[in-house]
């Protein structure tokens, strides 16, 4: 049996490039499992909502136009929360992953100033916190009773802020 062969910079990989191939399409940036189980949540709770605005900074997962909400759905590794699973530095390339998942951290932090900046509230769900369903309930629940619906007030302009 032969080795698989070795990526760019030396090191060999698990599997050889079909497989390494078919595993990284896998990997997705929308419509994931904790994404939507939030969505399933939001709709139960009877909030409507729109996905991945492009328009807004760093792209929500949801956005709740009405209420000025943007619900970002994080997993804890690729957003390097302070949890266990968040807190798991691989061993191989761990230079590599260490500064990608800082790049992804300040990335969320520029985003999520912008979005505050532009008068939006910005709420984060982490993939460990799906776990407790109850509690993310609850906490959904208080997103749409703390931001009543601005039906009917002008929206502010781009650069303009709100008031």
């Amino acid at each position: 049996m032969s080795r698989p062969p070795a990526r760019p910079g030396g090191a060999t990989d698990v599997y050889g490039a079909e497989k390494r191939s078919a595993v990284m399409r896998q990997v997705k940036g929308r419509d994931t499992t904790p994404e939507l189980k939030v969505r399933r949540l939001l709709t139960a709770l009877g909030a409507r909502y729109r996905l991945h605005r492009a328009d807004l900074p760093g792209r929500p997962d949801i956005v709740l136009a009405g209420r000025r909400l943007a619900i970002f759905v994080h997993g804890c590794f690729w957003h390097g929360h302070d949890c266990a699973r968040g807190a798991r530095v691989p061993k191989a390339n761990r230079d590599y992953w260490q500064a990608k998942i800082a790049r992804n951290r300040a990335r969320d932090a520029a985003s999520q100033a912008a979005l505050a900046t532009a008068g939006w509230r910005v709420e984060t769900v982490w993939e460990c916190e799906l776990k407790d369903a109850e509690a993310l309930k609850t906490r959904a629940a208080a997103w749409l009773s703390i931001a009543p619906r601005l039906a009917g007030r002008p929206r502010p302009k781009a650069g303009e802020k709100p008031g």
